[in-house]
């Protein structure tokens, strides 16, 4: 169990938390989230020590061992078996079978175990420290953005080990899907605040909405109080005969807190600029092949037709050819055999991970837009660097002082200068937080053009992919159909051979009672009875309390109105009266509150105890 308990940590004047922290309790698999650059990978380099708060402590039990997947390359062993190896305690180093199996599910072949660390790609290295970090067993496993580095059949792997993890999580990814798969709470850093809550992301969200909608309008009409209380004190002040409510008010006003309005937080939010094309096919690819080398082709012989409004996602491990084939598409490589064929009048905008590492980065976040385009001018430029969240001065920053997220934003800004008709976009969300993977999502779904798009991203396969192109068992093959018909129809061989034969729970050493499916119905019918019979009881009371409630605002509003004509005609002795009346419904509307919330927070709880109890049975 961590405890942190009042932190602050500020960088250069810019405040990322202030005075706020949270309990992280035995078992929890907390789901970490906020904006890019508000401190999440600060506070995991708080809990492990690399930093320090300003103020506050963050209090981790004696012995309490925590694992955090380093980004520092640094191997001793000749072999990648023998690495691994080195990531089992001590007391486990004959448990090579637990090395074999972590660095399969990893996306490794047996035909890697001999192989130099050294010999694998920067992803892969990444791979091997998560491995060696799991194997080490922690009482808390960190982890940043971990399918980052990860295939679409590893990121299914990993969803099923962190589901059986038997000790604590803290997870950050921009996946969102990932994220809620696997977590048990959320954390979220909003506003220098950390707020912790029982269940997924979604929950989060929700929750941080309505609270900021009953706070702004409860400002809003205690700003409007405080200006009728502040006229009526003006109106009577001269009136000896009404003075002492006029001080009664006075008092009133002395003693109410001031609700500042909330900062507006800047969303990304933005629209494709489209160029509207009538064919059949816009692309059309025939027989095409292609590898570095003849001996080894990447791509064999796949055919394949987009048209204008289609949209069509790439999947399949990395290095197989996705990145390949998109650069292909994109013109930026030629097909070694086969035919592709344009539209004439095809307009394409290409994403690739490495374009970061093109951005000039001596120009500034407008320049580079305004550069990308060739009838673009300053005002068009700073509107699509504003809707990429880089506002006023923002717009000036040097490419050169900007983080990977924000370089990614960059990017995306510069594929809104120009009128599209086809986007080809490689692994777009990887340097984008989980807000920003959403407004991208919602700006994809609205596009009225072709898109072709290389992801891992489920909840972005799911929502967006009417067809894939799947590269699986050496092969690269056309699915004419979404991402659920795929997985229904057979999905990844190496998951059925590999991944769901993996026994989770004796790699985590856990024990789970195992019952029938016939026995799973049964109890689940007496739990959900006892939900029903616990959970009624309360819904039925909060609906009595909030047509109570309802009915006594009513009430204090036609009471208002009564003082304001009472006040207009000067009838001290009904505004007094009216007064009191007007106190006790406010005093019995708070008191209707108080017990409001207390209900409903009951029947929350009680609804996430029931799910989860059937939650853990099998059917």
């Amino acid at each position: 169990m961590i405890t942190i308990q009042n932190i602050t940590k500020s960088f250069g004047g810019n405040i990322l938390f202030e005075d706020t922290g949270f309990k992280l309790n035995r078992k929890e698999r907390i789901g970490l989230v906020g904006r890019n650059g508000r401190g999440k990978t600060t506070l995991f380099n708080m809990i492990t020590g690399y930093e320090t708060p300003d103020k506050g402590d963050i209090k981790i039990p004696k012995n309490y061992r925590i694992g955090y997947v380093r980004q520092q390359i640094e191997f001793t062993e000749d072999t990648l078996l023998k690495e691994g190896v080195r990531g089992l305690n001590h007391n486990e180093k004959d448990s090579v079978w637990k090395v074999e199996k972590i660095l399969e599910g990893l996306g490794f072949a047996q035909s890697d175990f001999n192989k130099d660390p050294y010999q694998f790609s920067g992803g892969f290295q990444i791979r091997l420290n998560l491995a060696k970090t799991i194997l080490s067993e922690p009482d808390l496993l960190l982890l940043d953005e971990p399918t980052n580095y990860l295939d679409i059949t590893s990121i299914r792997w990993i969803e099923k080990f962190l589901n059986n993890w038997p000790r604590e999580l803290i997870l950050i990814t921009h996946d969102r899907s990932f994220m809620d798969k696997v977590i048990t709470q959320t954390v979220g850093i909003h506003r220098k605040r950390m707020r912790k809550i029982d269940g997924d992301t979604e929950k989060y969200y929700y929750q941080i909405a309505a609270e900021e909608e009953i706070y702004e309008k409860t400002r809003q009409n205690e700003e409007k109080k405080k200006r009728e209380i502040q006229l009526f004190i003006t109106r009577f002040r001269a009136k000896a005969r009404l003075g002492g409510l006029v001080q009664s008010r006075v008092k009133t006003l002395e003693k109410q807190e001031k609700k500042d309005k909330l900062e507006l937080i800047k969303s990304l939010e933005f629209t494709f600029r489209e160029n509207p094309i009538k064919c059949r096919y816009i692309i059309r690819a025939e027989n095409i092949s292609f590898g570095y080398e003849k001996k080894n082709q990447l791509i064999k012989n796949l055919d394949f037709s987009l048209s204008p409004n289609e949209k069509i996602c790439i999947i399949g491990k990395n290095g197989r050819g996705k990145t390949t084939l998109l650069k292909i598409l994109a013109k930026a490589l030629k097909q070694r055999e086969g035919k592709i064929t344009y539209n004439p009048k095809a307009a394409i905008g290409f994403y690739e991970q490495t374009n970061i590492v093109n951005l000039n980065p001596h120009r500034n976040v407008m320049e580079e837009i305004l550069y990308a385009g060739r009838d673009t001018d300053q005002q068009t430029a700073r509107n699509i660097a504003g809707a990429m969240m880089f506002e006023q001065d923002a717009a000036l920053k040097k490419i050169g002082v900007l983080s990977g997220g924000e370089k990614a934003r960059v990017i995306l800004g510069k594929l809104l200068v120009t009128p599209l008709n086809i986007l080809l976009l490689d692994e777009p969300t990887n340097h984008l937080d989980m807000d920003s993977a959403n407004a991208l999502l919602a700006a994809l779904d609205n596009f009225n053009g072709a898109l072709i798009m290389a992801t891992h991203n489920e909840m972005f396969l799911n929502a967006i992919a009417q067809k894939l192109i799947v590269f699986q068992d050496e092969k690269v093959f056309l699915f004419n159909g979404t991402y659920a018909e795929f997985l229904k129809q057979g999905g990844w061989n190496d998951e059925e051979n590999g991944a769901k034969k993996t026994d989770f729970k004796n790699i985590t050493e856990t024990q789970t009672e195992k019952i029938g499916k016939k026995e799973s119905r049964k109890l689940r019918s007496e739990i959900l009875a006892e939900k029903i019979k616990i959970s009624k009881p309360i819904q039925k009371r909060i609906v009595a309390l909030e047509k109570k409630i309802d009915s006594v605002e009513k009430k204090i509003a036609f009471i208002n109105n009564q003082i304001i004509e009472a006040s207009k005609k000067g009838e001290g002795s009904d505004i007094a009266k009216l007064s009191r009346e007007a106190g006790l419904c406010r005093q019995a509307a708070d008191d209707r509150f108080q017990e409001y919330e207390k209900l409903t927070y009951r029947l929350e709880k009680a609804e996430e105890k029931y799910r989860k109890k059937i939650s853990g049975l099998e059917f």
